[in-house]
């Protein structure tokens, strides 16, 4: 069940673990949502079965997979619920909707129903269950997080990752990310972007922008673009939401983040970390989220952003971080042994006889706005 495009692309690493078993038939479909208007394109592009929700609600499945909790107990299946990014960083403040989101009761019993297995990829998750859905734990298998095991995977492969993308020995790619809501990173870019563009050396440095595909989704892949084409025209590499970032991310030298995901995948591939903003109130206080919050040092608005990087370069430590990595999944590189392993319990079938291996991550597309010929960044 694909909710959104951060959701599907949550899922593939999944499905990639019943590859070539003819024993079984994979399916998609699309509960209703407020960001899932590109979701029929990002079908279209896997070239999948495509079952309309209604018609989905109307029938009986062996095995049930969301990375979300709307609507999905209207679907006849097993189900196994799954969270859709890295640990469960965020809170909802106030109103009944209030706790930590991905582990509130209408999370983990969506339309009060029992899944057949919920999915954590830590074991300190297993005391916010006790305390938030007691009647779940029993239902809980600490599986680790797939996002973790391939960067780590891929990690060999950077140099590889920064050809692709057509970076030159001597110059350093500066990622920024954003989240999505009126707190993230992209609440600030009208900040941000100016001085990305403005005061980095051109000779020096390529940025490139990854946002969030709820955003894209909100606002409309052309407005967004909109408030980019600048920033395009001037060299900066816009990530486009159906890529996958994670390369990118690994090919990076310095990543500007805020409190979502991706900034927490950041600190596996061993680049420094500036947090343009890290609101409190929305951060689970126990996720590795509010330690990376308190950890990595803050952009300074009335600094020079080079002598900034230099900074936290000459101060960087790896090693500072391996307690805020060590957070993300306590089962590492054991992803897909788990997952496989109950899925196919859950199915009822043996699992077919060969270890479920970890792919690294395929090269990155080279941004538009670095293609030879296109903006002042390439001249």
């Amino acid at each position: 069940m694909i909710h959104t495009v951060t959701y599907g692309k949550r899922l593939l690493d999944i499905l990639s673990l019943l590859d070539a078993d003819f024993r079984l038939q994979v399916v998609f479909t699309a509960p209703p949502h407020a960001f899932g208007d590109d979701v029929p394109a990002f079908f279209g592009r896997l070239g999948s079965a495509v079952l309309p929700w209604e018609q989905a609600t109307r029938m009986t499945f062996d095995l049930a997979l969301a990375a979300g909790p709307r609507g999905v107990e209207r679907i006849d299946a097993p189900l196994i619920t799954l969270p859709h990014g890295a640990n469960y960083l965020k809170r909802v403040v106030g109103g009944a909707d209030a706790g930590v989101a991905g582990l509130r009761r209408q999370d983990l019993l969506p339309g009060g129903r029992l899944p057949a297995a919920v999915g954590v990829p830590h074991h300190a998750e297993l005391r916010e269950l006790a305390r938030s859905c007691p009647e779940v734990l029993p239902l809980a298998h600490v599986i680790g997080d797939p996002v973790h095991d391939r960067i780590t995977a891929s990690l060999p492969l950077r140099a590889a990752y920064r050809r692709a993308l057509g970076l030159s020995e001597g110059e350093k790619l500066v990622v920024a990310v954003s989240t999505w809501g009126a707190h993230s990173s992209f609440g600030r870019f009208d900040a941000l972007l100016p001085r990305l563009i403005g005061e980095l050396p051109t000779d020096r440095y390529r940025t490139a922008l990854l946002v969030h595909p709820n955003v894209w989704a909100g606002h409309g892949a052309y407005q967004v673009r909109s408030w980019l084409a600048r920033c395009e025209q001037r060299g900066m590499g816009i990530v486009p939401p159906e890529a996958d970032w994670r390369s990118i991310l690994i090919a990076a030298d310095f990543i500007l983040g805020d409190h979502g995901s991706v900034t927490l995948y950041g600190t596996l591939t061993g680049v420094p970390i500036l947090l343009a903003t890290s609101p409190g109130r929305e951060i689970n206080p126990s996720s590795p989220a509010a330690a990376l919050a308190t950890h990595a040092p803050r952009l300074s608005p009335t600094h020079p952003l080079a002598d900034q990087l230099d900074y936290v370069s000459r101060e960087y430590r790896h090693e500072d971080y391996a307690p805020i990595r060590s957070r993300i999944t306590s089962e590492p590189g054991r992803f897909n042994r788990n997952m496989r392993r109950l899925m196919y319990a859950l199915l009822g079938m043996g699992q077919p006889a060969h270890e479920p291996v970890t792919v690294p991550l395929p090269e990155p597309v080279t941004p538009a706005a670095w293609a030879p010929g296109r903006g002042e960044a390439s001249a």
